[in-house]
C-alpha cells in the first residue's frame, strides 16, 4: 500500500494552517526534530499520524513524549530518524559506527536548517534533511519534503515551499 509522507523538522514551536494542510494530505507526517513546544505534535497529532523525535532545543516535557532516535519499517524501508546525524560522509560521531555496521534504508535528520537529499553511495542508503518550517533560524524559506513509499521504493519527491514571515 503506497505511504504518503510528509517529512518536515525545526519547527522551534510554530505550526499554522498552511503547514496543517500539507499534513493533512499525508498519511503520516515524520517531524525530525526541534519540536519546540507539544502543541505543534498535538495540532499534527489532530489531522495526521505522527512519528518524531526530539531534538536539542526540546525541553524534559518533549523529550519524555518523543525518542532521541526513531528506528522503523515502512513498505519493506527501513528508516533511522534523528535530529543531529550529519550527512554522507560527514555522519555525527554518535551514530558512525551504527550506520555503517547496519545502515537503514532511509537516513532521516534535521538540525542544519538546510535542505538536503543526498545518496550515499558507500552505504547505500538515501539521507534525507527536510530543512526548516519554522519562523526561528538561519532559513529564508520554509522547507518540507513530501514523497511516497510504495514496495520497498522511495518515489515522488517533492520540496515543499513557504514564504517565511518576517
Amino acid at each position: 500500500m503506497v505511504q504518503r509522507i510528509l517529512l518536515l523538522s525545526d519547527t522551534h514551536g510554530y505550526i499554522d494552517d498552511k503547514i496543517l494542510a500539507y499534513c493533512r494530505q499525508a498519511d503520516e507526517v515524520w517531524h525530525a526534530g526541534d519540536i519546540g513546544s507539544l502543541k505543534v505534535s498535538q495540532e499534527i497529532q489532530k489531522v495526521s499520524i505522527l512519528r518524531a523525535v526530539y531534538g536539542n532545543i526540546d525541553d524534559k516535557e518533549i523529550r519524555s513524549e518523543f525518542p532521541l532516535d526513531l528506528k522503523f519499517t515502512i513498505e519493506g524501508v527501513s528508516v533511522w530518524m534523528t535530529h543531529i546525524g550529519g550527512y554522507p560522509s560527514r555522519y555525527n560521531q554518535r551514530i558512525k559506527t551504527e550506520i555503517s555496521r547496519n545502515p537503514p534504508k532511509l537516513f532521516i535528520s534535521g538540525h542544519s536548517h538546510i535542505l538536503k537529499v543526498q545518496f550515499d553511495k558507500k552505504l547505500q542508503l538515501l539521507h534525507m534533511n527536510p530543512g526548516a518550517v519554522g519562523n526561528y533560524g538561519i532559513h529564508n524559506v520554509k522547507t518540507m519534503l513530501r514523497f511516497e513509499i510504495d514496495k520497498k521504493e522511495i518515489k515522488n519527491l517533492e520540496i515543499i515551499e513557504i514564504k517565511r514571515e518576517s
